[in-house]
């Protein structure tokens, strides 16, 4: 394995470390892989190794290239410092995918407490952004004025364009309260971003992998806390592929939960959306209306009406009854309407 610390700036002492394992020759089905940005927490005030070195290696283990980035802290932390570090350090990483042997688009980010919040930032206002975020026991809203105050809400900045994101938090951690999570999930619920989320029973902040090494065994905490490791490079399978034979698999997630943000519509965008696009309203209502007649409900109420129009298209069909093959048909109608 190849290890190299990189000064980005060395006034602030901001520096990038990377863990470079090798690809090809023994590995001989993986020609590259993916990678993973760790951002430890620490309040904005350092950076906790507690949340650097053992979060690499779990993810080292994985198959992932792994890089720490210790940003700016203490004075130098004042915004928009730690998220122009981010942004440097994404960009040589993406810069050197091929001496580095990773896939440019198939990089994720994980951050801690502070480092947390940062990660959000990275996923919903960066120029660089990733292309998955872990998010554990993060601030993301106003709480973040505790530790920096002229840190920015990043709950308020999600939208479509956030990348699809896993997070982990406690529902007693008395530092980081949970309402963080949970209100960032709604967001993500909002925009129609895919996600995957654990709310532990009980734990204290800042428990990291939860090795014995790192959280003292006496701690009074959640036996599947530690479950978030394994639970989040499952998840990353999900939203990248796996490793296949010199490439990566298909992913199984999409970033969003339809088809409403892709380049041409289709029987997985919403009913309201695609009744919103004159093109595919005509034969979308059309069909709806036979649909509704055929089931003798010509006069919905304004209720279910609501209800469907938040559906996919396709699962209105299927619940309907219609056959995989009219599916089809209509799906591949829908896909020559440009999604404009």
């Amino acid at each position: 394995m190849q290890i190299e610390t990189i000064i980005l700036n060395e006034k602030r002492n901001v520096t990038l470390t990377a863990y470079i394992q090798k690809a090809g020759e023994e590995f001989r089905h993986v020609t590259k892989r993916p990678a993973i940005l760790i951002l430890p927490g620490g309040g904005y005030q350092y950076c906790s190794g507690r949340e650097a070195d053992p979060v690499a290696m779990a993810y080292l283990k994985a198959g992932y290239q792994a890089f720490i980035l210790r940003y700016s802290v203490k004075e130098d932390s004042v915004w928009p410092n730690p998220l122009d570090d981010y942004e440097q350090a994404m960009e040589l990483i993406r810069s050197k995918a091929e001496e580095w042997k990773l896939y440019p688009n198939k990089i994720a980010v994980i951050g801690f407490s502070a480092g947390g919040h940062l990660a959000a930032a990275a996923a919903t206002m960066s120029k660089n952004r990733p292309n998955a975020a872990i998010l554990g026991y993060a601030v993301a809203g106003n709480d973040v004025k505790g530790c920096n105050e002229s840190a920015p809400d990043t709950i308020a900045a999600v939208d479509e364009k956030t990348c699809p994101c896993f997070l982990f938090s406690s529902r007693t951690d008395n530092v980081v309260p949970v309402e963080n999570s949970v209100r960032f999930m709604e967001a993500l619920v909002k925009a129609d971003v895919a996600f995957e989320s654990h709310i532990y029973s009980f734990g204290p902040h800042g428990f990291s992998t939860c090795d014995s090494s790192i959280q003292e065994r006496d701690t009074k905490i959640c036996a599947r806390i530690p479950n978030w490791v394994p639970d989040s490079i499952g998840w990353l399978k999900d939203v990248f592929g796996d490793f296949g034979n010199e490439c990566m698999t298909e992913p199984e997630c999409k970033a969003h939960v339809n088809g409403n943000y892709e380049e041409y519509l289709s029987v997985d965008c919403t009913m309201k959306y695609l009744l919103s696009k004159p093109e595919a309203a005509a034969f979308v209502g059309e069909l709806m209306k036979n649909a509704a007649a055929a089931a003798g409900q010509e006069n919905m109420d304004a209720a279910m009406a609501e209800y469907i129009n938040k559906m996919r298209l396709r699962d209105v069909l299927e619940f309907g009854g219609v056959p995989k093959e009219q599916v089809e048909e209509i799906d591949s109608k829908l896909q020559t309407i440009k999604n404009n």
